[in-house]
Formats: C-alpha cells, sequence, structure tokens
C-alpha cells in the first residue's frame, strides 16, 4: 500500500510469479501440478516433461491429461528428454502406476503438446523475459535443465531460483539407502545444474517427508469436489494404498504418504511456509554403491560459499490449505 501526503491510500497491483514447471508426472506431480493450475498467484509460462517417474511419451501426455482436467489448455507442454544425460532410463512404476497417474485412466487429451523441445523452451522462457523474474519448478530428474544450460550457460545468470524437488540428508534415501529418485536417475544433470551458480534451493525429503497427506487432509479434498480435487485426492488414496503395502509405514492417524512435489510450487507461493539453511550441495556420480547422493554441507568454514539452499522444515497445514485454495470451485 502506497499514500502521499493529501492522497488516499492506493493498493499496488499484485506481481505473479513467472513460472516454468519441469516434471515427469507421477502422482505427486499431478498433485503440485494442480496447485499451480489452480493458482492466480503463478503466470506459468510453460509445462516441460521430462522421463522419469515413466517414459517421456507418458510423462508429457500425463501433464496434458492434467492441464485439460483443469482447463487450463493455455499452458503450453512441451516434450523433452527421454533418457539421461549418460544413464539409462530407470522408471517408478510401482510408486506411480505403469501409466504414471495411479488409477486415473489413460487417455489421449485433446491438445497436443507444442512443437519445441523442451530445452529450447525454456531457454526461450527465460531468456525473453527480465532477468531473474522467471523461476523453474524441478519436479523430476534435472535432465532438462541441464540441457537448456548446456546449450545457453547465460541461462545460469538469468534464471530466478530454480526450485527442485530432490536429494536426502538426514531422512536417507527412498531408491537407495542414501539416494533420493530423481537425483539418483540422472545425478550427472543434477551435478552439472548445481554447478552453474544457478540459484539452486532443494527440497529433499527432509522436508518432503513432513508434507504427508493424512486421512483427514484427503479428506478434505475429497470433500470440495472439484475434478481438480478429485484428481489431487485420487493421486494420495493411490500413493497411500502402494506405499502401505511396498515401505510398511504404521496405520496411525498422523501417518499419510509423502507428497514430495507440492513442495517447490508451495515456496514459490508461500516462502513462509519453509525454514531453508544455505548450503553447498554435491551430487555423487561415481559410485553405484552411493549414486545420486546429496552431500550437503552447511559449514561456511569448511565449504567456503555457501550457494544453494536446502529445505529443512515445512508447514505441512499451510501446504495443504494452498492446494485445497487451488482446487476450490472458481466464483
Amino acid at each position: 500500500m502506497v499514500a502521499y501526503p493529501g492522497e488516499p491510500l492506493q493498493t499496488l497491483p499484485m506481481t505473479r510469479q513467472a513460472l516454468i514447471i519441469d516434471c515427469d508426472p507421477g502422482v505427486d506431480d499431478a498433485v503440485a501440478l494442480m496447485l499451480a493450475f489452480g493458482s492466480g498467484e503463478l503466470d506459468l509460462l510453460a509445462i516441460t516433461a521430462v522421463g522419469g517417474n515413466v517414459p517421456v511419451t507418458k510423462t508429457a501426455r500425463n501433464a496434458r491429461m492434467l492441464r485439460q482436467i483443469a482447463g487450463r489448455e493455455d499452458v503450453p507442454v512441451f516434450m523433452g528428454a527421454d533418457r539421461p544425460l549418460r544413464r539409462e532410463p530407470a522408471g517408478a512404476g510401482e510408486f506411480h502406476g505403469a501409466e504414471g497417474l495411479g488409477d486415473l485412466t489413460p487417455r489421449e487429451p485433446d491438445a497436443p503438446c507444442a512443437e519445441e523441445h523442451a530445452a529450447d523452451a525454456i531457454i526461450d522462457r527465460v531468456m525473453n523475459r527480465p532477468g531473474k523474474s522467471v523461476a523453474i519448478a524441478v519436479l523430476g530428474p534435472l535432465t532438462n535443465v541441464a540441457l537448456a544450460l548446456r546449450k545457453a550457460p547465460e541461462l545460469a545468470e538469468r534464471l530466478g531460483p530454480v526450485a527442485v524437488m530432490g536429494g536426502a540428508r538426514s531422512e536417507g534415501g527412498n531408491i537407495t539407502a542414501s539416494a533420493e529418485f530423481n537425483i539418483w536417475a540422472d545425478p550427472e544433470a543434477a551435478a552439472e545444474v548445481l554447478a552453474t551458480g544457478c540459484d539452486v534451493v532443494l527440497f529433499g525429503l527432509d522436508a518432503t517427508h513432513q508434507v504427508r497427506a493424512t486421512e483427514a487432509r484427503i479428506a478434505a479434498l475429497e470433500a470440495i469436489g472439484t475434478p481438480m480435487a478429485d484428481t489431487a485426492a485420487s493421486m494420495m488414496r493411490f500413493s497411500e494404498r502402494v506405499e502401505r503395502r511396498l515401505v510398511g509405514w504404521p496405520s496411525l492417524p498422523e501417518w499419510g504418504p509423502p507428497v514430495h512435489d507440492l513442495c517447490p510450487v508451495a515456496w514459490l507461493l508461500r516462502p513462509d511456509l519453509f525454514a531453508l539453511k544455505p548450503c553447498r550441495i554435491e551430487v555423487e556420480t561415481q559410485s553405484e554403491l552411493t549414486r545420486g547422493h546429496t552431500a550437503v554441507e552447511f559449514r561456511q568454514g569448511v565449504a567456503g560459499a555457501l550457494p544453494h539452499r536446502w529445505a529443512v522444515s515445512a508447514d505441512a497445514d499451510g501446504v495443504f490449505d494452498l492446494i485445497a485454495e487451488a482446487c476450490a470451485p472458481r466464483g
């Protein structure tokens, strides 16, 4: 609010955060996309799909299915890398379903993918906007972002925050004992992006395991009754069933499957919901035993400069309030 002597109080227009979402839908990607599609505070420039949880042909189709459910055909979807920089593709269909979207029946959406490759789409949208004004939320392996930075290194200086769901420290891994899936799937890409000087914020399992879809939170979404809310709740119900079978979580009221990919998008909307610490992050690329391990160093005296940020805590109630608001009926 701004007022000058003798003038009435005026309201300044709110500036929406310009955002690209790079993802591999994925049940938790689907929930994050519903949050982004439904938020009026984001200027969603593009969805870029990468191979990860399922192959890229399916992740691109899934992104378009979700876009259609949300009624956001104004947002273009671009298909990107079908494999990691140096590795063989490795999926996570056991956690997301063979088609990537849990119990949702796959179908070909009405609108196709845009023709441009995802890496080129990222470059174009960042370079044609003011420096530092475009954020990227990376919800899958970092292959597309690494390819974009290889092609246009100057991108690193123009990007806004690169909010990444990836990594593990105190919580241990979810694909190996010490690695989280997104980083493990393409560790070379993660290492390259972290080394570029981009403003990288990592939301690893230390924070995302605090954002759980409890019974009460899923039921609250189901009660909203919109297609977006029903889709988000369906993804959580599928995760609930699968995680109990594969991971063996206890049957407790406070338990629920973590909804990892909500965190980067929620942080861009409400930074106050998360606590971050400056750090230096390096990724293991040589050892197969610890492939994809994220070494997170908080001690400046040991690491020197601390160019990255690591999420250490999350306000889960606040995050779920955001998704409920985004999926509510539109007046």
